[in-house]
């Protein structure tokens, strides 16, 4: 009864999301106040009804409800509770109900949070989400059903989760990267509100620069627990794969940073305004590509849900529809509001063009290498793959523009291009970045690497032109700590993020250059050396049972220059209702500047196992680098200029304007 009252939940959703649609918008057209105001209470109803729904569906998963069908396919009595909530989004029919309630909150959130805006504009905006709504709604019920039963042959247990899925990161990675996915779907009614009333001034920025923010800060979180997930999960030790469904979340992930970017320009000098509306057009269809790759069936990933081509067909008709009629509005409406702005060579605008330029680049190559082999493959030309050579030669050397640009950009002033002011300091913080590059690598590694010392260079430019720029801030105050406070919260956002990127690139060059991989035949008793003087002691083998699983786990132990530092216990996993399926669980001894990596193989004889020993320098700077990059994201929002700029937004219309005007 509770499966079929969630099913009616998400048909009255899609009713109430196509009020949403249509009600708002023709209160815009008419001038009925009424019809904008309804706007509030549908987001409310539709919020409420896919929450009913989601209830519904995760009470089928957690009384182990077999008659559903994803119930059956993606748990199992012996599933852990922590995992049964996880399942609900383990598949693509419940991956999908949460994207929606995820978009249903966005919506609601914008509902509440921004009743001072004009009256027409909110209503544009919530408008727009309502069509978005309907779309995937309309996917969910008619492709996608979370609530389909069998009732003539119900299994007496479900099939269980994926192996690959049982882990506390994948219970918050997927949710925070809808987050961040759907998120950008706020920035991209914004757009599309200011397209429509023809108000493409700053103030549609300001209104979107604290929801794109958020959007970026969960989608950042997102890519960062994927990456670390990836990494002690699969048991290969990598970070990045450049797997297509990876770089699907990186593409909206670079065009997102672009657009915060953009939308700073257009809210403080007005400039940019096309670009940054394109932008955040760009962002949410590239959001929607994502969810096509995902859902299609068009890749074989370990990441992907579905190989269903009807669903792929609905995504794709979808994105056309999305992508086509926002673009064709944009055509439309931007070029009358075209003005150029004049500005110096090395003025901050100049540099975040440049940035943004550059960033834009670096998403159009990574989609082309991404869909390179689906259209040569769709072509009839052959199968291709592109892999990491590819996107290290192209991707590697625009970063190392953007990360120059980074330690120039925060120095530089609006409109003016004058550099007196800094250069000094700057060449002074170039020639100190240039000789720590050089002494950072030679102490770690004892050998010089090219990939290492660039990275190091970049990072210590980054942070060394960060201390530069904050000098230059406090310059004229009283005192240090004086002039630290008058520093806004948006400021030391951007710093925070910009030294996360810096972070990011040290781990990559550090763990590209030094890292050392070997696999083993150990026998019990045997030693082996690693890099750094690291030695690993195989103890044995013993039998574990799990919840659900049942396996082995080696016993090793470690030592640094023969003295004894810890045990490490890497797991060979069988699970009951997968038993087809043996998972992989690394033991790793992890520390601020190395990690050891040790995952157990196959018997290879008698008491003789396969291992694979890693030593990784640097690997955690990476997923610190993400975290910072969030944090900054987290202070910028935190702005108070952006929670009291919805407060001021009815009295900036120009006197004499109407809330309801077309």
């Amino acid at each position: 009864m509770i499966v079929e009252l969630g099913h009616f939940a998400l048909i009255l959703g899609l009713c109430f999301s196509l009020a949403l649609a249509v009600l708002p918008m023709y209160g815009v057209v008419r001038g009925d106040v009424r019809c904008m105001n309804a706007g509030g209470p549908l987001a409310v109803a539709q919020c409420l009804f896919v929450t009913l729904a989601t209830a519904a569906l995760l009470y089928a998963f957690l009384s182990d409800d077999f008659s559903v069908d994803i119930v059956a396919a993606q748990s199992n009595t012996r599933l852990p509770t922590p995992y049964k909530f996880s399942a609900l989004w383990g598949g693509h029919e419940g991956s999908l109900l949460l994207w929606l309630e995820i978009l249903c909150l966005w919506t609601l959130a914008v509902a509440i949070f921004s009743r001072q805006l004009p009256r027409d504009i909110l209503a544009r905006v919530l408008s727009v989400m309502g069509m978005i709504a309907v779309g995937f709604f309309s996917f969910s019920l008619f492709t996608s059903n979370p609530f389909a039963r069998h009732l003539h042959n119900i299994p007496a247990d479900g099939q269980d989760l994926n192996p690959l899925l049982q882990d506390p990161g994948m219970v918050i990675h997927p949710p925070m990267l809808y987050v961040g996915y759907v998120g950008f779907s706020v920035a991209f009614a914004f757009a599309i509100a200011a397209l429509l009333s023809g108000r493409m001034d700053a103030s549609w920025a300001r209104w979107s620069r604290p929801w794109t923010n958020v959007a970026w800060l969960f989608l950042t979180v997102g890519i960062t627990l994927g990456s670390w997930w990836a990494y002690y999960e699969l048991g290969w030790g990598g970070w990045w794969f450049w797997d297509p469904v990876e770089n699907a979340s990186f593409l909206p992930w670079l065009v997102g940073t672009a657009l915060i970017h953009s939308l700073a320009v257009t809210e403080k000098r007005g400039a940019f305004k096309s670009w940054t509306l394109l932008l955040a057009i760009f962002a949410f269809s590239l959001s929607l590509l994502g969810t096509f790759l995902v859902r299609s069936g068009v890749l074989t990933s370990v990441h992907a849900f579905a190989a269903d081509p009807t669903r792929g067909m609905f995504i794709l008709g979808f994105l056309f529809i999305v992508v086509g009629g926002s673009l064709t509005l944009y055509a439309l409406k931007a070029p009358a509001q075209a003005r150029s702005h004049g500005f110096g060579l090395l003025s901050r605008e100049a540099l975040l063009l440049a940035n943004n330029i550059l960033l834009i680049v670096a998403a159009m190559t990574v989609l082309l290498g991404t869909l390179f082999p689906l259209v040569m493959d769709f072509a009839g030309l052959g199968k291709y793959s592109v892999g990491p050579p590819y996107f290290n030669a192209v991707f590697v050397p625009i970063c190392c523009v953007l990360a120059v640009l980074i330690g120039i950009g925060p120095s530089t002033q609006w409109k003016r291009s004058s550099t007196t002011s800094w250069l000094r300091a700057m060449v002074v913080a170039a020639i100190a970045s240039f000789i720590l590059s050089l002494i950072l690598p030679t102490l770690f590694g004892g050998e010089f690497y090219l990939g290492a010392t660039l990275g190091a260079l970049l990072f210590f430019w980054i942070v060394c032109s960060s201390l530069v720029s904050v000098r230059h801030k406090v310059r004229n105050a009283s005192s240090l700590l004086t002039g630290l406070k008058r520093l806004t919260p948006s400021y030391y956002g951007m710093l925070l993020a910009h030294l996360g990127f810096a972070c990011a690139v040290l781990g990559v060059a550090m763990i590209s250059s030094f890292h050392d991989e070997r696999d083993l035949r150990m026998t019990v008793g045997e030693r082996a050396e690693s890099a750094f003087s690291y030695e690993v002691r195989f103890d044995g083998i013993e039998a574990i049972t799990g919840a659900n699983y049942q396996g082995q786990r080696g016993n090793f132990s470690l030592y640094k220059n023969g003295e004894y530092l810890r045990d490490l216990h890497p797991e060979k996993r069988r699970y009951h209702a997968r038993a087809s399926q043996v998972m992989t669980e690394a033991a790793i001894d992890a520390g601020l500047f190395r990690d050891i990596y040790i995952a157990l193989g196959e018997p290879v004889g008698e008491d003789a196992w396969a291992v694979r020993i890693h030593v990784k320098p640097f690997v955690r700077w990476i997923w610190l680098g993400g975290v910072l990059m969030a944090l900054g994201g987290l202070l910028a929002i935190g702005d108070k200029r952006y929670r009291s700029s919805a407060g001021r937004s009815r009295s900036e219309l120009p006197k004499g304007e109407s809330y309801a005007k077309t």
